[in-house]
C-alpha cells in the first residue's frame, strides 16, 4: 500500500482529486447561489455585487497566501497546510448557506436580516476559499513534476478534472433531491444538495493526506535549484543541530510576530508583489487577462444572450407566460451549451500533450487563443441555435489551453531560472556563490599556508580524502558557513539579510489574479453597456473585442529561449 500512494501516477490522481472536489463544488454551489439570494428578497443589482465578494477578496489575499507559501517551513510541507486552511472555509461555507435561515433564528427574532448576512457569509466564503485554494494546489503539482514533459501532463490531468467537476457541478443542481431517497436523511433539496457536495469535498480533501509533498522539494528550497547537480553534502555538524533545536521556539514565536506585522503592512506589501514582476510574467499576465476577459465574458452571460436573444425571451417577465417560458428555455439550452465546453475541454485535455509535443507550445497557444474570437463572432452574426451551440461548445479549446500551458509556462520559467529569471536569484543561491568564491580562494590561497586551526590540527581546508582525521577539523572550522546554518539564518532572519527568493507560488497566484480579475471587470461594465446599446449581442462582441486584443498579447509571451534573446 505504502509502495501504490509513493507512485506518480498515484500521487497526480490524489492532487487532482481535490482539484475535481473544488470545481464541483464551485460550479454547483455558485449556480444554486442566485435563485437562494433572489428567494430571500435580494435584489438583483445587489446579487451580483455579492457574487462579485470572492473574486475581489481574492484579488487581494492570492498574493500573500502566494508569497507565504514559497517561505513556509513545517513537517506538512509548504502547500499544504494553505490547501487544507481553505479547505476548511469551504467546508464551512457548505454548511452556512443551507442552514443560513436555522442559524439567523437562533440569534434574533427577525431573521431575514440576519438570513441574508449568513447567506452573503457563506458565498463570499465559498467563492473566496474555492478559487483562492487552487493557488497553492498549482504549485504542489510544480512542486511533484518539474520536468517540462511531466509538468504538462499533470496540468493537462489537472485541466481534465477542473472539466469533469464543472460538469458535475453543472448537473447537481438540476436534480431533483427532495424527491430521492436521500431526502428523508439530509432535508430538502438545498440541504441534500449542499450535504452531498460536503461529503463528496471532504472525500477529495483526506485524499491529500497521502500526497508525500516534498520529500524532495524541501532540499531545493533550502539549497536552490542551482544546487541540485551538486555532489552529495556531509552530514550537518553537530553545532547547527543544536542551533537549530535551540531556535524551534524562537522561530514559532517570529512566525506569530511576522503574521501580525504583515497584517499591518498589508498595501506596502501587495505593492511590491504586484510591482516587483519578472518581465515574463509580467507578458504573461497580461496575455492571461485578455484571454480570461474574452473568456468569462462570454461564460458568465451566455445564458442571457441564448434566452434574450436567441428566443426572444423576457427575464422580468410573470411566471406562466410566453416570454419567461422563451426566457427559460434559453437558459436551459445556454446551460447546455456550457455543459458541452465543459466535455470538449475534457476532450482537449486529454490530447493536449500530444498537440503541444506535435506543434509545440507556441503554435497550440496561439491557436486557441485565435480560435476564440472567431466562434464569438460566428455567435453575433448566426441566428440559429444549433450552430451558436455548437461554437459555444467548441470553445472549450480555448478554456482547456488557459487552464493548462500558462501554468506549465511559469513552471519552465522556475525549472530554468539562469535563463529566464536570472535577475530574481534567491538568498541561497547567492550564499552559494559566494561560498563557492570563498572556497576556490582559500583552496589556491592556503594550499601554500598552513593555517593553525582552533583544535590543534593545521592543513588545508579541502584535504585528500586519505586524510582521515581532516573532515572533522574542517567541519567545525566551516560550521558558521556550512548549509545547515544558512538555512537556519534563512529561517531566522537577520535585520540586514537580503529578500528571499522568488517562490514559484507567488508566480501562480500573479496569473491566478488574472482569472479574478477577469470575473470583476465585466461584472461591473458588461450591464452599462447592454444598457446603452439595448441589445445583449453586445456580450458576445465585448467577448471578441477582448479575444482580439488577447492574440496581440498573445504573441508577445516569452515560450522559449530563443524569445528571451528577442
Amino acid at each position: 500500500v505504502s509502495m501504490l500512494f509513493h507512485n506518480r501516477k498515484t500521487q497526480l490522481l490524489l492532487v487532482n482529486s481535490l482539484t475535481f472536489g473544488l470545481e464541483v463544488c464551485l460550479a454547483a454551489g455558485i449556480t444554486y447561489v442566485p435563485p437562494l439570494l433572489l428567494e430571500v428578497g435580494v435584489e438583483e443589482k445587489f446579487m451580483t455585487m455579492v457574487l462579485g465578494i470572492g473574486p475581489v477578496l481574492g484579488l487581494v489575499f492570492v498574493p500573500l497566501i502566494g508569497s507565504a507559501s514559497d517561505h513556509w517551513h513545517s513537517s506538512y510541507g509548504r502547500r499544504r497546510p494553505f490547501i487544507w486552511m481553505l479547505c476548511l472555509g469551504v467546508l464551512l461555507s457548505l454548511f452556512v448557506i443551507p442552514h443560513a435561515s436555522s442559524l439567523a433564528s437562533l440569534f434574533a427574532l427577525n431573521t431575514r436580516p440576519l438570513e441574508i448576512a449568513f447567506l452573503i457569509l457563506g458565498i463570499g466564503l465559498l467563492d473566496f476559499c474555492g478559487q483562492v485554494c487552487f493557488t497553492p494546489l498549482e504549485a504542489l503539482l510544480s512542486d511533484l513534476f518539474q520536468e517540462p514533459d511531466n509538468c504538462r501532463q499533470a496540468f493537462s490531468l489537472y485541466a481534465f478534472m477542473i472539466s469533469l467537476g464543472g460538469c458535475i457541478g453543472y448537473l447537481l443542481p438540476a436534480i431533483d433531491w427532495g424527491g430521492s431517497f436521500l431526502a428523508p436523511y439530509l432535508g430538502g433539496q438545498e440541504t441534500c444538495l449542499f450535504s452531498l457536495l460536503a461529503v463528496i469535498f471532504l472525500g477529495c480533501v483526506l485524499a491529500t493526506l497521502f500526497v508525500t509533498e516534498e520529500a524532495a522539494t524541501q532540499a531545493d528550497v533550502l539549497d536552490g535549484p542551482a544546487l541540485k547537480d551538486a555532489p552529495p553534502k556531509p552530514s550537518p555538524p553537530a553545532c547547527c543541530s543544536c542551533q537549530l533545536s535551540r531556535s524551534s521556539c524562537l522561530l514559532q514565536a517570529r512566525h506569530m510576530m511576522q503574521a501580525l506585522r504583515n497584517l499591518c503592512t498589508l498595501v506596502p506589501r501587495l505593492h511590491s508583489l504586484y510591482c516587483r514582476i519578472p518581465k515574463v510574467i509580467r507578458r504573461l499576465f497580461v496575455a492571461e487577462l485578455c484571454s480570461w476577459m474574452a473568456l468569462m465574458t462570454f461564460m458568465l452571460f451566455y445564458t442571457d444572450f441564448v434566452g434574450e436573444g436567441l428566443y426572444h425571451g423576457v427575464p422580468r417577465a410573470k411566471p406562466g407566460t410566453d416570454a419567461r417560458r422563451h426566457y427559460d428555455e434559453g437558459v436551459r439550452m445556454g446551460s447546455l451549451g456550457l455543459f458541452l465546453q465543459c466535455v470538449t475541454s475534457i476532450f482537449f485535455s486529454t490530447i493536449m500533450d500530444r498537440m503541444v509535443k506535435q506543434f509545440g507550445t507556441r503554435a497550440v497557444y496561439l491557436a486557441s487563443v485565435v480560435f476564440f474570437p472567431m466562434a464569438a463572432f460566428v455567435m453575433c452574426l448566426s441566428h440559429s441555435v444549433v450552430v451558436v451551440t455548437i461554437s459555444a461548445a467548441l470553445t472549450g479549446f480555448t478554456f482547456s489551453a488557459l487552464q493548462i500551458l500558462p501554468y506549465t509556462l511559469a513552471s519552465l520559467y522556475h525549472h530554468e531560472k539562469q535563463v529566464f529569471l536570472h535577475k530574481y536569484k534567491s538568498k541561497e543561491e547567492e550564499d552559494a556563490a559566494r561560498l563557492d568564491k570563498k572556497s576556490a580562494f582559500s583552496k589556491g590561497h592556503l594550499s601554500s599556508q598552513k593555517l593553525p586551526y582552533q583544535n590543534g590540527h593545521a592543513g588545508s581546508l579541502f584535504s585528500s580524502s586519505s586524510s582521515s582525521s581532516s573532515p572533522p577539523a574542517a567541519g567545525s572550522a566551516l560550521c558558521v558557513s556550512s548549509s545547515c546554518d544558512v538555512s537556519l539564518m534563512m529561517m531566522v532572519g537577520e535585520p540586514d539579510s537580503v529578500a528571499p527568493g522568488r517562490g514559484i507560488c507567488l508566480d501562480l497566484a500573479i496569473l491566478d489574479s488574472a482569472f479574478l480579475l477577469s470575473q470583476v471587470v465585466p461584472s461591473l461594465f458588461m450591464g452599462s453597456i447592454v444598457q446603452f446599446t439595448q441589445s445583449v449581442t453586445a456580450y458576445m462582441v465585448s467577448a471578441a473585442g477582448f479575444g482580439l486584443v488577447a492574440i496581440y498579447f498573445a504573441t508577445k509571451v516569452v515560450f522559449d529561449k530563443s524569445d528571451m534573446a528577442k
